[in-house]
């Protein structure tokens, strides 16, 4: 029976006279005042611990119940999110208003306070997830870091229960996450700390099985933190943390009369299935370069006005809408895959295919392993490249796992080229960074819908593929060119002040680079279709720069180590206009770099 039994409760407290049957205190939040202290407890706050119960009882019932839901579609889950919100908000409330007599009544405790505080955390954080509205990030940021200032857990290391030790060990891991998307990196450090003693007493003090699980946490983490190739360092040496969302006067603005399309990217499949790449939390850090590359800068909502700790922490329900939220603040919503099957990809996809609004665009980035034909054919068709790879873990065919394909058969773990061409009836911007990301270069455009897709080139320099496991070059491309640039020259760090004077020179860059695409005559429609939109015209300006950066490179000579695309891009035009290249070794003579890269006039063969 569980503490708050609604039933039991409701229905001694409406027939009985006599004593008062909510016995809770003798379960989990210790014992009554004394025998027969229930026969004192005036109505009122019998009927205060009586709701308490029923709104704890109900929340958890919602909450428990979230997991049922559908992770694809955008409508089915709305409402019942919309109905848990209220209760949790109800009942946040409710023991805000009536903790004294919560503590003398029913006994309550700071870390069942703090479990409230963190499954409200929780449904901020899957708000997000689902709707990828980074404000609710902060949502998530503000009751989680209250539950650290108030010290809700601080009390659950003294008691003989090691399931509540185990709580405070998640949340610490919840956190951490939201801070890691929200680049609050000092943070991170901190509570990557804190949780490595919590774990240490943790096992300490219980005969645990979960301990290699708790340390592996510790080990993805601080990989994760540490996967960036460069650090910023200001004038005391201190590791300075840029935040690479979209922001206010980031992208180059459309110039006037210039013609391009009016789509706007409202779907992401982000899709992670890289062997050995540093991840934390099913978020390889590909992953969580290219989502960010989706976002706009969080902008801050109601509750995080005050410092952590001192705010009075009221929920924000998502259907209410902030004053002070500024009109322009959709971002595209994303789908976050990892190591999916091929039926849990093509599910999500097909989701989204079939919620894609009018004038939208649906963006699918693979991160993947290749997967490369086993044979040539005298007919090479969609399906005779390879592609990338799907998990095989959970596909099992009459409950056994698949065998080894006869050779002259197709991979069935893997998303060919030609698996894609259903999708290709709407607006379709693929961005595939994998060892065959060429396959993909195979398409047909079967419906005259705009289609691109921007491949990362498929062989590295040796020094480069060392670096693999921190993620790829292509995809940090395309995440920040700058932290890119001075990876493939080989800087691990650099001062603000250059950092910044860079970043202002790239700003110049990127603005001719768009000139160049808007204005070249060669150029395929396609691009100009998807320019309009902020997201994907950075995608498509940091694009250029990358393929430009790395034709100019010494160390990449092959044709393979260069990004491609499809349709091709006019070269002269492009990656390789005498402009760019001139920017290009400019920005090489900012940094001192400039002997690493050819002079710009060297042809390159193919």
């Amino acid at each position: 029976m569980t503490k708050c039994s609604l039933v039991l409760t409701c229905v001694l407290w409406l027939l009985s006279s006599h004593r008062c049957s909510v016995d809770f205190q003798g379960r989990e939040a210790g014992d009554m005042t004394g025998a027969g202290a229930e026969d004192d407890i005036p109505l009122g706050e019998r009927k205060t611990v009586t709701d308490f119960c029923y709104l704890l009882d109900k929340s958890k019932q919602l909450f428990n119940g979230l997991r049922d839901l559908p992770q694809y579609g955008h409508k089915q889950w709305q409402s019942y999110f919309g109905r848990t919100f209220d209760v949790y908000t109800k009942l946040w409330k409710f023991q805000q208003q009536h903790r004294q007599v919560l503590d003398n009544r029913y006994g309550l405790k700071r870390w069942q306070i703090g479990e409230v505080a963190s499954k409200i955390g929780q449904l901020y954080y899957h708000y997000y997830l689902r709707t990828s509205e980074t404000s609710y990030l902060n949502e998530a940021f503000s009751f989680y870091s209250a539950i650290r200032q108030r010290s809700y857990y601080y009390q659950v290391n003294k008691e003989d229960r090691p399931e509540l030790v185990v709580k405070k060990l998640r949340y610490y891991a919840r956190y951490i996450v939201v801070c890691l998307l929200l680049n609050k990196m000092d943070l991170v450090k901190v509570l990557v700390k804190e949780l490595s003693e919590e774990i240490e007493d943790y096992t300490q003090r219980f005969n645990t099985e979960d301990q290699l699980e708790w340390n592996l946490v510790l080990q993805e983490v601080a990989a994760f933190v540490e996967a960036d190739p460069v650090v910023v360092l200001n004038d005391e040496n201190t590791v300075v943390f840029t935040s690479n969302r979209l922001q206010e006067g980031g992208v180059p603005q459309l110039e006037q009369g210039m013609v391009v399309g009016q789509l706007t990217l409202a779907d992401a499949l982000i899709i992670g299935n890289c062997n050995n790449q540093v991840k934390f939390s099913e978020l390889t850090i590909d992953m969580f370069r290219i989502l960010q590359a989706l976002e706009r800068e969080p902008v801050n909502l109601a509750t995080t006005t005050s410092k952590p700790g001192t705010l009075a922490l009221t929920p924000c329900l998502p259907s209410q809408e902030p004053s002070e939220k500024p009109a322009k603040r959709e971002n595209p919503h994303k789908y976050l895959l990892y190591k999916p099957t091929f039926s849990q990809l093509y599910t999500f996809l097909s989701a989204s295919f079939k919620e894609l609004p009018a004038n939208s665009v649906l963006l699918v980035y693979l991160s993947a392993t290749g997967v490369f034909p086993t044979g040539r054919l005298d007919y090479e068709g969609p399906y005779d490249f390879g592609g990338v790879l799907t998990n095989t873990n959970r596909d099992v065919v009459n409950g056994e796992t698949v065998q080894k394909r006869n050779q002259a058969q197709k991979e069935m773990h893997c998303l060919h080229p030609g698996d894609l061409f259903p999708f290709t009836r709407k607006p379709l911007f693929v961005i595939v960074d994998s060892s065959n990301s060429t396959a993909y270069k195979n398409f047909t455009n079967l419906f005259g819908q705009p289609l691109v897709c921007l491949l990362s080139p498929t062989v590295y320099p040796k020094s480069m593929q060392d670096q693999s496991q921190r993620g790829s070059l292509f995809t940090l491309f395309l995440y920040c060119p700058l932290l890119a640039f001075l990876s493939v020259c080989g800087l691990s760090s650099l001062r603000q002040g250059l950092w910044e004077k860079a970043e202002e020179f790239l700003h110049k860059v990127y603005r001719d680079i768009g000139q160049m695409i808007t204005r070249s005559q060669a150029i395929d429609q396609a691009f100009l279709q998807f320019y309009g939109d902020e997201f994907l015209r950075l995608l498509l300006i940091r694009f250029v720069f990358c393929s430009a950066t790395l034709r100019l490179h010494k160390l990449f000579r092959e044709s393979r180590s260069f990004p491609e695309s499809y349709p091709q891009l006019p070269k002269q035009d492009t990656v390789e206009s005498s402009l760019l290249q001139k920017h290009v070794l400019e920005l090489a003579a900012m940094l001192d770099v400039r002997s690493l890269f050819w002079d710009g006039t060297l042809d390159v063969n193919y």
